[in-house]
């Protein structure tokens, strides 16, 4: 029986575009065989079936243990009739008997079709598997295909898909089809249909990936994240810290009028980010996670562990608090200390009245003191 030449040839062409292991398939191929075989036979007989690649045969042998005496004819055979098929049988060895049923060879050609086409939709599943496996918390480009029950599907490569889960997408962000867009790669599962690769746009990881991307300081390791905190497509904080003394880490991040910065910001829906210098000194860190907000002082709580009281004045007290707490709710996540806020009221000069009240008060003072 035969696959023929050129099959095999197809099969290495096949192989090399899919990137797939050949010997994989033809082993593969080969066990299917085996089994479209075993419906021909009416023993238990022991078969092996193998391909040759240099021409494409089919080789059927029906392996027999040769004995002195046959007690299971389907696996035994007798040393004088095993000398018929090899001339070095002997006793307690093993001979291989070909084989060729009828009709095998059309059921052969229609197994390898199915298996080949099996076979490579495994292996283009374990390929992408393989592919992604290693790449959680990496940043991936993929282009929009459809979103359906609020999960949206996302192509990242010519054969492999990621869902978007609702709660990994950016609140009040469009995912429009064909529209290309960065992920961080959430996690990457392996399932029998494929990989199942999960995407965040949330993920702190995705911005630290920006960053990364659009400011060489920190590609080199010149400028080191130390944390970051976001509310997704709103705002986001990032504290650095710097390993050359002569590089501010604020400035070489926002880079010139704020061209570094605004490209990350837009690669997120306009997101705002505050980048703030770490410290050793939580409270000295404290006050810069609360920028844009100018504090007037910062102390520790008494009655608490890692916990501040901020005082401001009362015209940059809502700076600091944000929208719906969301400024300090953010610096609390991004120091880890509990954070209250507090108005601090300036210094007031004197008024007219406040001086006329001072006289009033010390005239009718002397006056009391003449009259007694």
């Amino acid at each position: 029986m035969r696959l023929g030449r050129n099959f095999i040839e197809a099969l290495y062409d096949l192989s090399e575009v899919r990137g797939l292991d050949v010997n994989v398939i033809i082993s593969t191929l080969e066990a299917a065989l085996l089994s479209a075989y075993k419906k021909f036979q009416t023993g238990n007989q022991d078969i092996e079936i193998k391909i040759d690649t240099s021409t494409g045969d089919i080789i059927v042998n029906e392996n027999r243990k040769v004995v002195e005496k046959v007690q299971d004819p389907d696996t035994e055979i007798t040393l004088r009739d095993a000398l018929r098929y090899d001339i070095n049988a002997e006793i307690g060895g093993v001979i291989h008997i070909e084989r060729n049923p009828i009709d095998f060879g059309r059921i052969a050609a229609q197994t390898a079709r199915q298996v080949i086409a099996q076979r490579l939709r495994d292996e283009e599943r374990n390929v992408a598997y393989s592919e992604f496996a290693d790449k959680v918390g990496d940043m991936v480009t993929g282009v929009i295909f459809k979103t359906e029950d609020d999960n949206t599907i996302v192509h990242i490569n010519d054969k492999t898909e990621a869902v978007l889960p609702r709660k990994e997408k950016i609140p009040g962000e469009r995912y429009i089809h064909g529209n290309s867009m960065k992920f961080y790669i959430l996690d990457v599962k392996k399932q029998a249909r494929g990989p199942k690769i999960t995407l965040s746009r949330t993920h702190p990881g995705l911005l630290r990936r920006l960053m990364e991307l659009e400011i060489p300081e920190i590609q080199q390791g010149i400028i080191d994240i130390k944390n970051i905190v976001r509310d997704g497509g709103s705002r986001a904080k990032v504290s650095l810290v710097t390993l050359d003394p002569n590089v501010d880490p604020v400035g070489a991040c926002i880079g010139s009028q704020g061209a570094r910065i605004k490209a990350v910001s837009n690669a997120l829906r306009g997101e705002k980010i505050d980048v703030v210098v770490y410290s050793e000194d939580p409270l000295v860190y404290i006050r810069g996670a609360l920028s844009p907000a100018q504090i007037a002082k910062v102390e520790p709580a008494l009655d608490s562990e890692k916990a501040a009281i901020v005082y401001v004045y009362q015209d940059q007290l809502s700076l600091a608090i944000g929208k719906q707490g969301q400024n300090v709710r953010l610096a609390a996540k991004l120091t880890g200390w509990k954070i209250d806020i507090k108005t601090l009221e300036p210094d007031r000069m004197p008024t007219l009245k406040d001086i006329f009240h001072d006289v009033f008060n010390d005239e009718n003072t002397n006056d009391g003191e003449k009259q007694q």
